[in-house]
């Protein structure tokens, strides 16, 4: 037995390790973002939310949609936390997950301001190799895909793009490739993802995806480009941002698609 009453031999009955939660304070649903601080945010679209507890960056509350138990998650910056807190939330009994978090756009249609659904990742991280083999892809769940998709077509907020998206470990390897010893390759792989199609760039997805895949829960991500580099570098017009309120109001109806059809 271990601190906090938490145990490696996973009793489900015990507080997790990282996101120190008990089962019973943790939904089936859940909405996972990168930024603790955007939690609370979430957790106000929810019924009689409730804070469960903030440890390291993960950031947990817990409320209800549509009279089912869900929860919101903060996981950080990168795969390897991430890849935690879907694990740990998955031993507490959550079963489906929607990534609400930013990206930067890669293909030249994505502007800065729209939503980018995930259908798969680009494994050019690590986490992914420590879940699932060598050229298995890293891919989001049908159901959360669709109910996005339908969820962006009804709110017609923002001009949305559903696609492959590239997962990495280094931030400034991405947005300072020539400061880096590896210059050749970093500046060799971005070019070839592009001209595949790849709509963005972030450092979650292909985790949380291969842990969903592993454990056999529903994984999906909606993201906000910030920004397109290369629109900018072409000399196309962008729009910066900073507001993720599309991507979460897109990712709340979303789960409320998904809850009721899983009640049909």
């Amino acid at each position: 037995m271990g601190m906090d009453g938490f145990s490696f031999g996973t009793f489900q009955s015990e507080r997790q390790f990282h996101i120190k939660a008990l089962p019973e304070e943790v939904g089936g649903y859940v909405f996972l973002v990168g930024d603790p601080g955007r939690c609370p945010t979430i957790a106000q679209l929810f019924d009689n939310p409730v804070h469960i507890g903030f440890n390291r960056e993960y950031n947990l509350y817990t409320g209800t949609m549509d009279g089912q138990k869900v929860s919101v998650c903060s996981t950080g910056i990168g795969g390897p936390s991430a890849a935690i807190a879907v694990e740990e939330l998955v031993r507490c009994g959550a079963h489906t997950f929607i990534r609400v978090g930013t990206c930067g756009g890669m293909d030249l249609p994505v502007k800065g301001g729209d939503l980018v659904i995930a259908q798969s990742a680009i494994r050019a991280e690590g986490t992914s190799y420590e879940y699932i083999p060598q050229g298995y892809p890293a891919s989001a769940n049908f159901s959360v895909i669709c109910a996005l998709r339908d969820a962006a077509e009804a709110l017609g907020k923002a001009e949305y793009h559903v696609g492959v998206v590239q997962s990495k470990d280094s931030f400034y390897g991405e947005t300072e490739p020539d400061t880096m010893p590896v210059a050749y390759d970093l500046n060799q792989r971005v070019p070839a993802y592009v001209k595949c199609g790849c709509l963005a760039t972030e450092m979650e997805c292909a985790a949380i995806f291969s842990v969903g895949l592993v454990r056999r829960v529903r994984c999906g991500a909606i993201l906000t480009a910030l920004w397109n580099d290369g629109r900018t570098k072409t000399g196309l017009s962008d729009t910066p941002t900073q507001d993720s309120g599309n991507a979460i109001a897109c990712a709340a109806e979303a789960m409320r698609l998904l809850i009721a059809r899983d009640q049909q």
